[in-house]
């Protein structure tokens, strides 16, 4: 009994002419050419990045704010040569916004074209027609990765903070590549985006959205990958210098900090310290610049206190 390529079987029932090409041949490929992006992946991130494009799947991605999820999606276009198309959720995010809305003053313009002078020289029916078209159309993120002919990385950024009710929109889209316009009938996509769904786990997203996705957790680095990441990321830093950051920043989040230092805060203290001069850091250094690595008093205040106490051996 033979099976159906996944990514065949969805061109398929898209009714596409061709299979589009797989973009990575195998993980190891995708994080080659991450790398090659300045994006340092590990084996969970480029074996799911990898696993989405054959299967022609979603990707969930979870984890603390300022860990490169974003980045990992805007890395994978990169990549690919792909068109990047970033819906950026919030609360309060309608269909208007993330799917479509009609050009209303366009619409109104093109009633009044049609009826010069109050005279009525074409139909209401003629008219209607008219309108609602493409040409009055205002596609948004999720039409546009629907509409797009060419290859494209939807972005669907923090999905937890969106509503139940755009929630299940996003899971009408993800489940059938297409969507329904009244007007017009249905769109349906005319290649298969690569889709990365990004969370910052402030709410607990449905069953059914998670059920449709693979699953990618994508939380601080070790000791090894941050420094590697500094040394790609920061023009002009020491690897000496690069090393001592991330081990700091590694004991600083194992502390009862209100705000962990993300990654992208890392990479902030590790440019301040280079404008500065340093080849390496010392207390006072570390101390005085944590302002940059840290967003609260009281979390500076503690991780000043711990390094202050290391260097006295306390």
């Amino acid at each position: 009994m033979s099976t159906l390529d996944p990514r065949a079987e969805l061109a398929a029932r898209l009714g596409l002419a061709t299979v589009p090409e797989p973009r990575f041949g195998s993980s190891a490929e995708v994080r080659e050419r991450l790398a090659a992006q300045d994006y340092l992946s590990d084996d969970a991130i480029a074996s799911v990045t990898f696993l989405a494009d054959r299967l022609a799947k979603p990707v969930l991605v979870e984890g603390p704010a300022g860990t490169g999820k974003t980045a990992l999606a805007q890395a994978v276009a990169a990549a690919s040569g792909a068109r990047l198309i970033r819906l950026q959720c919030y609360e309060g995010l309608d269909e208007s916004k993330a799917l479509y809305e009609w050009n209303y003053r366009k619409q109104l313009l093109r009633i009044q074209a049609g009826r010069p002078d109050g005279g009525a020289t074409e139909s209401w029916g003629q008219i209607e027609e008219d309108i609602f078209s493409r040409e009055f159309l205002l596609t948004r993120p999720l039409l546009e990765a629907i509409s797009a002919r060419e290859p494209v990385v939807l972005l669907i950024d923090e999905v937890d903070r969106v509503e139940m009710e755009t929630e299940a929109l996003l899971l009408e889209i993800l489940s059938e590549y297409q969507v329904s316009i009244p007007e017009l009938g249905t769109v349906t996509a005319q290649q298969i985006p690569m889709v990365f769904l990004t969370s910052n786990n402030t709410r607990e997203l449905s069953e059914a959205l998670k059920r449709r996705c693979l699953y990618l957790y994508v939380g601080y680095p070790d000791v090894a990958r941050e420094r590697d990441i500094i040394l790609a990321r920061v023009p002009g830093i020491s690897e000496q210098l690069a090393h001592q950051i991330a081990e700091v920043v590694r004991s600083l989040r194992q502390l009862d900090l209100k705000k962990a230092p993300s990654v992208s805060e890392t990479l902030d203290w590790a440019r301040t310290l280079v404008l500065l001069g340093r080849t390496e850091i010392g207390t006072d250094d570390a101390v005085a610049t944590l302002h940059i690595l840290l967003k609260y008093q009281s979390d500076i205040e503690r991780a000043a206190k711990e390094l202050r106490g290391r260097e006295s051996g306390a």
